[in-house]
């Protein structure tokens, strides 16, 4: 596993409240262990006390988010750079299930999974995640949707660095509604 691939979990957690909308999916323990993959040590460790701490660290990757898509890099880096102080990786080198050629292991990075909490492995994982797309990719491609209400975060990762939006069901309708608002105008100039 690419360490670029736990910035993911950055998005599935922020995407786990609509702020336009005043949704919170993040209210049970269960959405807790849903944030976590299979029967990970972290869906395990899940309990009523990561609810609020959860939602602080998804707040705060929100503004990392918002900051980008407003073009502050330094505000996104230095919020960025606060989570990962205070949630510090542990990388382990792993070769399961990945056997090369001549029947070795195929070598690569994982973050380890020693933290106490579902909360302090999730945000470690998230915030590193996030951390490794910024540097290969660019504090550009970090988004958040343009289409109202929705306020979901992406990671664009489009050749030429145009996305938008979340979506295609988000563009989709943002490019209807233009299209209607175009039409309006024009009916409304003849």
């Amino acid at each position: 596993m690419e360490l670029a691939s736990y910035a993911e979990l950055a998005v599935r957690l922020v995407n786990t409240e609509e702020p336009g909308r005043g949704r919170d999916g993040l209210t049970t323990v269960e959405a807790v262990r849903r944030l976590f993959s299979g029967s990970s040590r972290g869906g395990r460790l899940a309990d009523e006390g990561d609810l609020p701490k959860l939602r602080a660290v998804r707040l705060r990757l929100r503004a990392v988010f918002e900051s980008a898509a407003e073009g502050d890099e330094t505000r996104a880096v230095d919020l960025l750079n606060e989570l990962l102080t205070e949630y510090p990786v542990s990388p382990v080198v792993s070769g399961h299930g990945f056997l090369g050629e001549n029947g070795r292991p195929q070598w690569h990075m994982h973050l380890a999974e020693n933290a106490g909490t579902a909360t302090a492995l999730f945000a470690t994982g998230a915030s590193m995640g996030l951390a490794v797309h910024l540097t290969q990719h660019g504090v550009d491609r970090l988004g958040i949707c343009q289409a109202a209400p929705c306020r979901n975060a992406y990671l664009d990762t489009s050749t030429n660095r145009s996305r938008r939006y979340c979506s295609d069901r988000c563009a989709t309708r943002a490019n209807v509604a233009a299209y209607r608002a175009r039409k309006r105008e024009a009916a409304a100039g003849a």
